[in-house]
């Protein structure tokens, strides 16, 4: 009987993919699937020296479909950068706007490379955006506290986010810490309960005025009748 010639899936391909950058990691980029989904990874581009990125860290994500590697993924970043439009999938020759131009052969790694090469140039595309070197520069230092406040990052890059709160405290700053969700549900119930309160009291004391205004216009029209 003839071996049968089986597809890689996607989910094989990609795992293979996983070794291969932890071996031998893409410059300037770490990147990580989601541990309840192999179809869905995020990375951080750390920007590069020379360039108006320098001191930015910018997350994105790579969506792949259920066939990679016969179809490319869809890319977006997500932290603002002057380059793309955060949140919009990117218009690129290995993305999935283009699979005609897709070859399966390509990896993770080449295409987080790829990503990287078009964010340093200036080509226009669909989801891109003008800005000075000023504005990315900008961009470039906001994007440490912006990144950490996205859960999904600090989950799956927790050394990079360790690295991001060391370069806040050596600028003196503080790195924001968001408060734990049932802390934050305690005091706005709190708050709450004392806006009701509140209100009682208010109702109260308008409830005296009109009964004491009423006393008075009671006592006028006797004094009158009187006269």
């Amino acid at each position: 009987m003839m071996p049968i010639n089986r597809k890689p899936t996607a989910a094989s391909r990609l795992k293979q993919d996983y070794m291969r950058l932890k071996r031998d990691p893409v410059p300037y980029i770490t990147a990580e699937p989601l541990p309840s989904n192999i179809l869905e990874w995020h990375f951080v581009v750390k920007g590069p020296e020379d360039t108006p990125y320098l001191g930015g860290y910018y997350h994105g994500k790579l969506l792949f479909p259920r066939d990679f590697p016969f179809r490319p993924p869809a890319i977006y970043i997500m932290t603002p950068n002057g380059r793309f439009k955060p949140n919009t999938r990117l218009c690129l020759s290995i993305s999935d706007f283009h699979p005609d131009s897709w070859n399966p052969a390509w990896s993770v790694a080449t295409i987080l490379t790829g990503l990287l090469s078009f964010m340093l140039e200036n080509t226009p595309t669909l989801g891109s955006i003008d800005s000075t070197n000023y504005e990315k520069e900008r961009h470039a230092r906001k994007s440490l506290a912006f990144n950490l406040r996205n859960e999904t990052f600090r989950e799956l890059f927790p050394e990079v986010c360790q690295e991001i709160e060391d370069v806040i405290r050596n600028r003196g700053e503080t790195p924001e810490e968001p408060p734990p969700p049932e802390r934050a549900q305690g005091l706005c119930d709190k708050n709450q309960g004392g806006n009701q309160w509140g209100s009682v009291g208010t109702n109260i004391v308008v409830i005296l005025v009109m009964a004491i205004f009423a006393l008075i216009v009671n006592y006028i029209l006797k004094s009158i009748v009187i006269d």
